[in-house]
């Protein structure tokens, strides 16, 4: 039987790619102009999304009786990071998925740009939170 400390390291950096590759995705899709780059940054989102959250709490799991001590105090660090990445990464792909809810294909550059600033952001902040928290 796999314990939660275990399935939380096999889950975390699998979502991680997904979201890094669904990022430089985006950034093809504005520079080269082709809808499969913004589909497929579309897609890589959501499944990094998905991951997040499953890693996420299999961390919640993994992270039970170690609230003392020196270990503590990293994983407080550790789970504030964790907690910042899942809202930006929920909050990014809720408004990629109403984009494609409401079909809205005509984004304008300033969409576009305020995407790219969105990934950016969150992929800033997440390379900042696990920076911290990754000497666990």
């Amino acid at each position: 039987m796999i314990s939660a400390t275990h399935l939380h390291a096999m889950l975390v950096h699998f979502p991680i790619s997904l979201l890094i590759v669904g990022f430089l995705s985006e950034l093809a899709a504005f520079i080269f102009k082709k809808p499969f780059f913004r589909q497929a940054a579309f897609y890589l989102l959501m499944l990094g999304t998905l991951g997040t959250i499953s890693s996420y709490l299999a961390g919640s799991d993994a992270g039970e009786g170690m609230e003392e001590g020196t270990l503590g105090k990293a994983m407080e660090l550790h789970e504030q990071a964790a907690t910042i990445a899942l809202w930006l990464t929920i909050f990014t792909a809720a408004v990629y998925l109403a984009i494609a809810i409401f079909k809205y294909k005509k984004t304008g550059q300033g969409s576009q740009v305020l995407f790219l600033f969105a990934d950016i952001i969150r992929l800033l902040l997440w390379e900042q939170g696990t920076s911290k928290a990754a000497g666990i």
